[in-house]
C-alpha cells in the first residue's frame, strides 16, 4: 500500500492531472468504456444479488453516464477562477478563488450500489484533478471485478487504482496518509474510517445512512402515497440508504395507506413476487438472516415469506413495532417496511427526534403548512414532498447526510467543488503603496477603531 501511494504521489507530482484537458480525455475514456461495457456491468449486478436490468441501467450506469457528460462538457467552467470582490482595504487588488486539487484520493464503496458509487465519486475527483485509489466492496465480488477491468482499461496505475480485497484490505489502506477520504457505509464503519483519518487530519467524506421517516398525514392523497412508497421502498430490494425505513402515518388514514400499500406490492411484483424479475435479492446471507431475525415476533401486515436457499425476503409490511425492537433499533437496510400510526404532531417529534439526523425524510402531504412545519423544523440529509429518493436523481442538487448520516455532499458541479480546495489568491497593484499599515504606527487609535468599515 505505502508502494501503491507513493507511486500516486510521483505522478501527482508530474502536474498532468492538472491540465484541464487531460481530465478531459480521460473521463471521455471512462465514458466510451463504460457504454462499451454497459451489459456486462448489468450482468455482474444481477450475478451478485440479482438485480433487475432495468434498475442497473437506471440507478447505476445511466446515472454514472449522466455525472460524466456533465462533468467534460462543463469542466473549463467549473476550473476557471472565480473572480470575487475586494475590499476597500487592500485596494488596489484584484481578489479570485481558484480551486486545486487536494492530491491522492482513497474512495472506499459500498455493497448496495456497488458500482454508482465506486465510480460517481471518482468523477468527481478525476475532475477536480486528483489521482485516485478505490476500494470495491468485496461483498459484491463480480462487480468489483469489473470495476476494476474498466479502470484498468482505461487509467495509468499510477493515476486510479482498484485494490480489491476484504476487511483486512480497507485496514491496511486507512493506515496510509491520504489526501482525502471519501467513503459510503455504514455509520458504524464510517466512525472507524473518521478515526483514522484523523490520526492524518485528512479531510473526509462520510456518506451513511439513518432511520429515514415517511410522515403521511390526513390530507394525502393515499393511492399515489402508497405506489411512490413502494416503489423507493423496495427498489433494490430495499438496500438502499434514502430509502423509507419506516412510516408514520395519521391514524385517520393509517388502514386506508395499508390497503394501497398491498395493492402497490402486488401491482408492481405480482402475486408471486419471488418470480418477478424486477426483484432484486438480499446482498449476503449474513445481511439476510439478520433481517429475518427482525422479524422475529413482529405483527406481519403482509409478505414475509422468504427463502433461505436464495436470500430472498418478500416485501413485508409490519404493524406498530415496539421503540425497542431490533426492527426499529438501527437502520434496517432491507424490505421490512414498519407501519406507525401518529395522532398529533408530538408524535411524529418523539419518533424523528429519537433517531438523530436522518439521511432523508419524506412528507406526503396537501397541506402546505404542514410540508413546510417539517422541512423546518427537522435536520436531515435531503429529501422530498409527496415522493420518495428522487432528490438525487438531479445533479444540480447536492446529495449527503448531516450529523450522523454524514459529512459533505457531492453530484455534479459539487462533487468537483468537493474534491478541490479552493485557494483564495489577493492580486494587489504595487502603483500605489498607502504607509498607515506600516510600523511606526502614526495613525491615531480613533481612527484605527474604524477600520472595520473598511473590510
Amino acid at each position: 500500500m505505502k508502494q501503491l501511494l507513493s507511486q500516486h504521489r510521483t505522478f501527482f507530482e508530474t502536474q498532468k492531472t492538472k491540465e484541464i484537458s487531460f481530465r478531459k480525455d480521460f473521463l471521455k475514456k471512462l465514458l466510451a468504456e463504460i457504454e462499451l461495457q454497459e451489459d456486462a456491468i448489468c450482468d455482474a449486478l444481477y450475478a451478485d444479488f440479482k438485480k433487475p436490468k432495468f434498475e442497473t441501467l437506471a440507478a447505476e450506469t445511466q446515472f454514472v453516464m449522466a455525472e460524466l457528460k456533465s462533468a467534460i462538457q462543463k469542466l473549463n467552467t467549473w476550473t476557471r477562477p472565480k473572480r470575487i470582490s475586494g475590499t476597500l482595504l487592500n485596494w488596489p487588488s484584484s481578489d479570485y478563488i481558484y480551486k486545486e486539487p487536494y492530491g491522492t484520493v482513497l474512495i472506499i464503496a459500498p455493497w448496495n450500489y456497488p458500482f454508482q458509487l465506486a465510480i460517481a465519486p471518482l468523477i468527481g475527483a478525476i475532475a477536480a484533478g486528483n489521482t485516485a485509489v478505490i476500494k470495491p466492496s468485496e461483498i459484491t465480488p463480480n462487480t468489483s471485478k469489473i470495476v476494476a477491468d474498466i479502470i484498468k482499461k482505461v487509467f495509468p496505475e499510477d493515476y486510479v487504482t482498484v485494490v480489491e480485497g476484504g476487511v483486512e484490505t480497507s485496514q491496511d489502506l486507512l493506515a496510509q496518509k491520504w489526501d482525502y477520504i471519501f467513503f459510503t457505509g455504514s455509520t458504524r464503519v464510517g466512525q472507524i474510517v473518521y478515526e483514522s483519518a484523523a490520526k492524518h487530519l485528512t479531510p473526509v467524506t462520510l456518506e451513511l445512512g439513518g432511520k429515514n421517516p415517511t410522515i403521511v398525514d390526513s390530507t394525502a392523497t393515499i393511492d399515489v402515497a402508497a405506489k411512490r412508497i413502494v416503489w423507493g421502498k423496495f427498489l433494490n430490494a430495499g438496500q438502499t440508504c434514502i430509502a423509507t425505513d419506516y412510516i408514520l402515518v395519521h391514524k385517520s388514514v393509517k388502514n386506508e395507506l395499508i390497503e394501497a400499500l398491498k395493492s402497490a406490492i402486488t401491482q408492481f411484483y405480482g402475486k408471486n413476487v419471488e418470480a418477478s424479475t424486477d426483484y432484486a435479492r438480499t446482498v449476503s446471507k449474513n445481511h439476510y438472516e439478520g433481517l429475518v431475525e427482525m422479524l422475529a415476533g413482529e405483527t406481519i401486515l403482509f409478505g414475509g415469506e422468504k427463502n433461505d436457499n436464495d436470500n430472498y425476503l418478500a416485501p413485508t409490511l409490519v404493524d406498530e413495532p415496539q421503540r425497542n425492537s431490533k426492527l426499529m433499533k438501527g437502520e434496517i437496510f432491507g424490505p421490512i417496511l414498519p407501519i406507525i400510526g401518529y395522532e398529533t404532531e408530538e408524535d411524529i417529534h418523539s419518533y424523528i427526534i429519537n433517531y438523530g439526523k436522518p439521511l432523508a425524510t419524506y412528507v406526503f402531504s396537501n397541506n402546505k403548512s404542514f410540508q413546510n412545519q417539517i422541512l423546518k423544523k427537522y435536520s436531515f440529509g435531503g429529501g422530498a414532498i409527496n415522493d420518495t429518493i428522487i432528490h438525487i436523481t438531479n445533479k444540480r442538487l447536492p446529495f449527503g447526510g448531516v450529523g450522523h448520516s454524514g459529512i459533505g455532499a457531492y453530484h455534479g458541479k459539487t462533487s468537483f467543488e468537493l474534491f478541490s480546495h479552493s485557494k483564495a489568491i489577493v492580486k494587489k497593484g504595487t502603483w500605489l503603496d498607502i504607509p498607515l499599515r506600516y510600523p511606526p504606527y502614526t495613525l491615531p487609535l480613533k481612527y484605527a477603531k474604524k477600520i472595520k468599515n473598511l473590510f
